[in-house]
């Protein structure tokens, strides 16, 4: 209930200001912890990510003397499924009135790629992609974590989350620095990204996507569909668990995802993903809708959990 809770207010009331979030605090003191430790060695970046899980779990454990409240808080702070459906409307809204250079500014509020260049197909896309990971970083993982571990797990993973987009990635500072944390995101969101997937080869396989709304010849997507882009499409993805997330997406919209793209100012040549046209607009709004109902599912997986809990604790009470 703590779980459901913490996504329910999330989707209440969103993200607070930078100057009042948690996570953009943690952010300010790994940056300083950044710059006292920093050295091109892998060791290095082991410190700097142990020091931020560390904080993560004593934070966690502060919280988890709250019970179910401190996990909603918990949870509450490590998800953004609100801010992730409400800033792709608005990219979305400016590619449907034809302001791609307004579309492309927004952008980076999602991607870290180089928008600039980006026709609409690759803003588009650039959208769906980021639906799909963030809803597993942002929505499912802290949900899975904080069954498994509570609110310690919850911030853990977050922690780790934040350190990996901070130093994860391969520019020539971090390519080392970064090892560490990158490779424990990987670790800490590889269920997370393969029950994301299967929830969403269920929503398609249960129909729950119209065929009104797909209104392309793959409006067909099946379960089987999903799972066979997965199978096919994600091992060549350089992430273990983007390419499952946007694989998956990719089968149940029956687009392509995918491809050459720009980032940290360099191109990568990434494997395309699914089967179809590129996206459009109108697939932002489809891949919104997909995204937030398997956030809807996992709310009442959290409440289903909790009634089956208080149902066994009620037939072993003493007659």
């Amino acid at each position: 209930m703590g779980v459901a809770a913490g996504l329910l207010l999330d989707r209440a009331f969103g993200e607070p200001p930078d100057a009042w979030h948690p996570v953009a605090w943690f952010g300010s003191a790994m940056a300083r912890v950044e710059r006292r430790t920093y050295a091109d060695r892998r060791t290095a970046g082991a410190r700097y990510a142990v020091a931020g899980a560390g904080l993560g779990a004593l934070a966690g454990a502060a919280l988890g003397r709250l019970g179910s409240t401190g996990l909603a808080t918990a949870v509450g702070v490590a998800s953004a499924g609100r801010m992730l459906r409400h800033t792709s409307g608005q990219v979305e809204a400016r590619l449907v009135a034809g302001d791609l250079a307004g579309a492309r500014e927004l952008l980076p509020w999602l991607v870290g790629r180089d928008p600039r260049g980006l026709d609409e197909a690759g803003v588009s896309a650039a959208v769906v992609e980021s639906l799909a990971e963030n809803t597993v970083d942002a929505v499912v993982a802290p949900a899975l974590w904080g069954l498994v571990a509570g609110a310690p797990g919850v911030l853990v993973h977050r922690a780790v989350n934040t350190m990996d987009a901070m130093v994860g990635h391969r520019s020539p500072r971090y390519a080392r620095f970064g090892t560490v944390a990158a490779r424990a995101d990987d670790v800490l969101a590889w269920v997370p990204a393969r029950l994301f997937a299967g929830i969403v080869a269920l929503d398609t396989g249960l129909g729950t996507l119209p065929a009104s709304l797909r209104g392309r010849p793959s409006a067909g997507s099946s379960a089987r569909t999903v799972l066979a882009t997965v199978r096919r499409d994600a091992p060549a993805h350089p992430s273990p668990n983007a390419g499952v997330a946007e694989s998956a997406v990719a089968g149940a919209l029956g687009v392509e995802l995918g491809g050459p793209l720009v980032y940290a100012g360099r191109r990568e040549d990434r494997p395309t993903l699914g089967s179809g046209p590129r996206p459009g607009p109108a697939d932002i709004g489809r891949a919104r809708r997909l995204v937030d109902r398997v956030e809807r599912a996992v709310v009442l997986l959290g409440v289903a959990l909790w009634a089956a809990d208080r149902g066994r604790a009620w037939r072993r009470r003493p007659r």
